[in-house]
């Protein structure tokens, strides 16, 4: 069989035309377009071999499927005609607007899976009326609410705990679509509040390289210690009223007492960034990867001479450890440890684990593993910490005055999937905890796929089940009472589909592959259609996809990552090579095929983007 180049403008040169020998069901169809950054060439895998349909295929379909009726019950439930959530609406860390659109976390990623459109939809709907709702409630006793608790369509200031929590949903919201005008707005807009460019939001301090206060938002940073109003927002009525949470007003206020300390810089911050990756991979404006790693990288400099501990607070100096000179001091710090109220418990709330999304997203820009090694070294920080009782290993999670402490028994391990995810370095591998999926991988739980999808219906059905029986009504229900109803369940289908790791803390989301449908022009495997990450490697993904249509035919199109950023080098069927050498290829599935190929790629080679395959083609032809 013959492949054929062909020249599509004028200005494309000649190639040569090479015999490529292929298996009889495999055929290949190439057009080359020019060179151009936007513009992959177009390479279809014509696939026709029988394949009866596996049981992990059926289930991931029909799970799929399920999620729709789930989905639009819950809705109708709990949303009004608006999008409004139908509760309480409060300002606070205990129960605010984060909380309210937490409602439709995992239904962008359920969409881009193959996913109704309807649920993009739903939770579009519910986007648009969380904004408007918490932008018209106001607060009475929190001074910085008081005119709405969005601002600009962002919260007025909070934590990136909180923050972080908000923006789940919309950070991930592109991969559905990012070309809504007033989409594209908003992440310019948000990133913006960052970067300097709103005059009335002065989060940042460029000189220094800092976010000035650990509360910063749509009206700026807070430079002042916090209050337990600031954090517990208004007086209200809750005994007898509220299933879950605190007994009182009273007690919502000790449980923020020792909330003080948030004047400076925190790792936590470093979720921000998470705003600025997402309007870079909109059009790769360089003001936004300037900015995300400008501020990543004072971050490195200042884990690396604090001895490889990140430090819970920077000073408006720019100085470790503020005005004290603790580099483990501040709210959600290594040394914040709370007494819980209404049971006397203390909480060790140190919450610099979410650093590590930072540096994921530099480590998305660039594929440079220094943003690796910093959270490796943390942990070899740590751990070096460790000590023997009675024949445990121990180590200490917290650090106040006194040094270390609150000893756990273990290796203290957060963030080691991560490490080994982004290196594929199998001496990483060996410092991740027991995991069913890498277990999996490694080929050693094959019955993990069809045991995980069978347990995510059972989710699905009890979900549904409680929301049924959810006694509450609107003016007993405060926001965050409906996310333990929420049908979604999309961690098994992440990981076994594309290969990818639950996002985290509003982060991105990182996977090896993801599907497109060119018929309908949407993200995810087209009906039918099921999809099976088998192995990961540094070089090689093995994948198997597999049409259950006995009748019809499928197409789709597999692209690296989810925004493009791994080059597709070659694939591998039967021994056969397919020269690939782009960002995505296409696959067409006759009635009832299905094959295991071998994705030969570069990982991290490519600027990630938002564009979507046919989107860059579009760019080309303007």
């Amino acid at each position: 069989m013959l492949f054929s180049r062909t020249q599509h403008r004028s200005s494309l040169q000649r190639v040569l035309i090479h015999p490529i020998r292929l298996l009889s069901t495999v055929a290949i169809s190439l057009a080359l377009l020019p060179p151009c950054q936007l513009q992959p060439a177009e390479t279809t895998i014509h696939i026709s071999d029988p394949m009866s349909p596996p049981t992990w295929a059926l289930l991931q379909r029909e799970l799929l499927r399920s999620h729709l009726p789930a989905c639009k019950e819950y809705f109708a439930r709990y949303f009004d005609e608006r999008g409004y959530l139908e509760c309480v609406e409060r300002w606070g860390g205990a129960d605010g607007p984060d909380d309210a659109i937490e409602a439709v976390n995992h239904w962008p990623i359920l969409h881009l899976l193959g996913g109704s459109d309807e649920i993009y939809e739903m939770y579009s709907k519910a986007w648009e009326g969380h904004l408007r709702q918490y932008t018209e409630a106001k607060t009475t006793h929190v001074p910085f609410a008081r005119d709405g608790m969005y601002y600009k369509e962002f919260p007025v200031m909070m934590d990136w705990v909180h923050n972080g929590e908000g923006l789940i949903m919309f950070n991930l919201k592109g991969l559905s679509d990012p070309n809504p005008a007033n989409f594209q707005k908003r992440v310019r807009r948000f990133a913006g509040l960052y970067l300097g460019e709103d005059p009335g939001a002065p989060n940042y301090d460029p000189e220094h390289k800092i976010i000035r206060s650990m509360f910063n938002g749509s009206r700026g940073p807070l430079m002042r210690n916090t209050t337990s109003v600031d954090w517990a927002g208004d007086p209200i009525e809750i005994k007898h009223r509220f299933r879950r949470g605190d007994r009182s007003y009273e007690e919502m206020l000790a449980r923020f007492k020792d909330y003080v300390d948030i004047i400076g810089d925190h790792p936590q911050n470093l979720l921000a960034t998470s705003l600025a990756l997402n309007a870079y991979m909109l059009a790769h404006e360089n003001k936004y990867k300037d900015w995300l790693l400008e501020y990543v990288d004072a971050w490195v400099e200042r884990t690396r001479s604090n001895d490889n501990l990140i430090p819970s607070k920077i000073g408006l100096d720019g100085k470790i450890g503020g005005p004290e000179g603790k580099w483990y001091s501040g709210v959600y710090g290594w040394g914040f440890s709370v007494v819980i109220p209404r049971n006397g418990v203390v909480a060790h709330r140190n919450t610099h684990y979410m650093a590590i999304m930072g540096f994921g997203n530099a480590f998305l820009l660039t594929g440079n593993q220094r943003y690796v090694d910093v959270w490796r070294n943390l942990l070899a920080a740590v751990n070096a910490n460790g000590k023997l009782v009675d024949g445990k290993l121990m180590v200490p999670r917290m650090y106040g005055d006194d040094g270390w402490y609150a000893y756990e028994e273990g290796l203290y391990d957060f963030g080691t999937r991560w490490i080994y995810y982004w290196s594929m370095d199998r001496r990483d591998l060996e410092s991740v905890p027991k995991d069913d999926w890498f277990a999996f991988l490694e080929g050693q739980d094959p019955d993990f796929p069809v045991r995980a999808l069978q347990a995510d219906f059972e989710t699905i059905r009890h979900r549904v089940q409680e929301s049924r029986a959810d006694p509450t009504t609107p003016d007993t229900r405060i926001s965050d009472n409906v996310d333990d109803y929420n049908p979604v369940t999309t961690d098994t289908l992440l990981k076994l589909m594309l290969g990818g790791m639950p996002p985290r803390f509003g982060g991105p989301l990182h996977c090896r592959v993801r599907y497109f449908d060119p018929k309908n022009t949407r993200p995810g495997l087209p009906a039918d259609v099921a999809a099976l990450v088998q192995k990961m490697t540094a070089e090689e993904t093995t994948l198997t996809l597999v049409n259950v249509s006995p009748t019809t035919a499928r197409t789709l199109i597999v692209q690296g990552g989810a925004y493009g950023e791994h080059q597709c080098n070659e694939v591998a069927i039967s021994g056969q090579i397919v020269r690939i050498d782009q960002p995505f290829f296409k696959v067409t599935l006759a009635p009832g095929a299905g094959t295991q190929m071998v994705i030969r790629m570069r990982r991290y080679a490519n600027q990630p983007t938002l564009m979507r395959p046919w989107d860059r083609n579009r760019a080309i032809d303007q």
